[in-house]
């Protein structure tokens, strides 16, 4: 939100280059205002998922802790039994003890990146019940529901780009707030001993809370800004080719002699019918890629996506320090047919890595959790605060029903020239980059403009709307 001055008689005077910033934050900050309201709460509570889930979840991802284990075998014909039109894809064993086995089923009707998951006990192999599970982080269906609310308000498509769009101007709002506080601190150390002699008003509070806030929250508002448009609709595309073109992109699990990936690839010299893989093998795979060096507890084994092609399996340990190794294995023999090291990523793929987990509270465990609870509310009272400053500035008999005098159009022409057209040629590029961020803008000059040819004929309304 604007930090705008108090309603005067006349318009407030500010250099052209700072009245520029104020005009350009306050009208980005009530675009994004209420999603970021509403991305901070939802934020907050997804943030505090896993000891919710852990207790809604508890019948099916508890379970006793036996003497013996079952085979996955064993767990996975249990599940295959109680659920039996399934397709099985994938199977997560039991990560630590006390822990359920999640066997993983495609199943007509579910949604994008969903599956079915069946709970089972690893040491009597009985099932405990089933789920939706989304996505490759597994989420359960009521973390699906913030996940999805955070992501794009459950609007779908119209959701999402308008999550997009929020997340390419925040880091704007961010950044330009900073301006504006470094330049509100020049004016006070000026006028200190003036205002020393005042009663600081109520809405001089607020301004001065909001700045002070927003400098706290300045480097994790552009951190989420940055990590949530890198699966961003538009400019998710423009990262993933420019990290392509550089080499960052995070690489592939391919299989030794193709070119081929990994669950999608068959043996050069594979015969023309080759049998489905056997769920009874997933105990020979998994000790074969444990031989191999995946030694995280949390693993995926995944059956081929095609009869012939190798089974994979992927460490799913998104904690620090990360472990996302991977191998694919030839489910009849047990060789490694091909790996995928994180030491071997570039370091942007790394970071790529790290900023998405961070982003999603998982990285470094309760820290990051309790770092994103304390952003979120910071952002909530940010946006309170924003509007607030707004409410403070109505129209009341005091000032004549009367909005306060806002920064005054034109503040461009008074900016530097060498100032105006730097941030033309970067707002282009940006706009370019981030294509939302682009239109968007646009589309305020055009109503700015519209609105000053319309305060022309009547000079009397100009601007009330600020």
């Amino acid at each position: 939100m604007a930090t705008q001055t108090e309603p005067t008689t006349s318009p407030p005077r500010v250099s052209g280059w700072r009245g520029l910033f104020l005009r350009l934050h306050f009208y980005a900050g009530v675009l994004v205002g209420p999603f970021v309201l509403i991305a901070a709460l939802t934020g907050v509570l997804y943030a505090a998922t896993p000891q919710l889930e852990s207790w809604i979840y508890a019948d099916q991802l508890r379970a006793p802790v036996g003497l013996n284990q079952a085979s996955l075998a064993d767990q996975v014909k249990a599940a295959q039994a109680a659920h039996p039109g399934g397709d099985l894809v994938a199977v997560r064993p039991a990560p630590e003890p006390g822990d359920t086995t999640r066997v993983l089923f495609a199943e007509q009707g579910l949604g994008e990146s969903e599956r079915r998951a069946v709970f089972v006990d690893p040491a009597t192999a009985q099932v405990r019940g089933d789920l939706v599970a989304y996505g490759s982080s597994g989420a359960l269906p009521f973390r699906t529901v913030l996940d999805q609310l955070h992501r794009n308000l459950l609007l779908g498509e119209p959701g999402r780009l308008y999550s997009e769009l929020a997340a390419s101007w925040l880091w704007v709002v961010a950044l330009g707030g900073l301006v504006l506080w470094v330049s509100r601190r020049r004016v006070r150390r000026k006028e200190k001993a003036e205002k020393a002699a005042k009663t600081e008003s109520a809405r001089g509070k607020s301004v001065r809370g909001h700045g002070t806030i927003g400098l706290w929250v300045l480097l994790g508002a552009v951190f989420l800004s940055a990590t949530g448009l890198t699966w961003s609709a538009y400019a998710g595309e423009n990262v993933s080719a420019l990290r392509e073109s550089l080499g960052w992109a995070t690489p592939a699990l391919k299989v030794a002699g193709t070119d081929e990936h990994a669950g999608h690839a068959g043996h050069g010299d594979a015969p023309a019918a080759p049998s489905p893989a056997r769920p009874e093998s997933v105990d020979a795979v998994l000790a074969s890629a444990r031989a191999a060096g995946i030694d995280a507890a949390s693993v995926e084994v995944g059956l081929p996506a095609k009869p012939g092609s190798p089974w994979q399996v992927a460490e799913i340990e998104r904690g620090w320090p990360t472990q996302v190794d991977a191998v694919a294995v030839d489910g009849t023999t047990g060789q490694v047919l091909g790996e995928v090291r994180f030491d071997d990523y570039p370091l942007m793929a790394k970071f790529a890595r790290w900023g998405i987990d961070a982003h999603m509270g998982v990285l470094f465990g309760w820290p990051n959790r309790l770092a994103l609870l304390l952003l979120g509310a910071g952002l909530v009272t940010l946006v309170v605060l924003g509007y607030r400053m707004w409410w403070q500035r109505r129209p009341t008999r005091a000032t004549g029903l009367t909005f306060g005098r806002p920064i005054p159009r034109g503040q461009w022409r008074k900016a530097p020239p060498a100032l105006v057209v730097g941030l033309v040629v970067l707002a282009a590029a940006i706009g370019w980059f981030v294509p939302l961020f682009g239109v968007s803008l646009l589309a305020f000059l055009v109503v700015d403009l519209l609105l000053g040819l319309r305060s022309r004929t009547k000079p009397e309304s100009a601007d009330v709307t600020v």
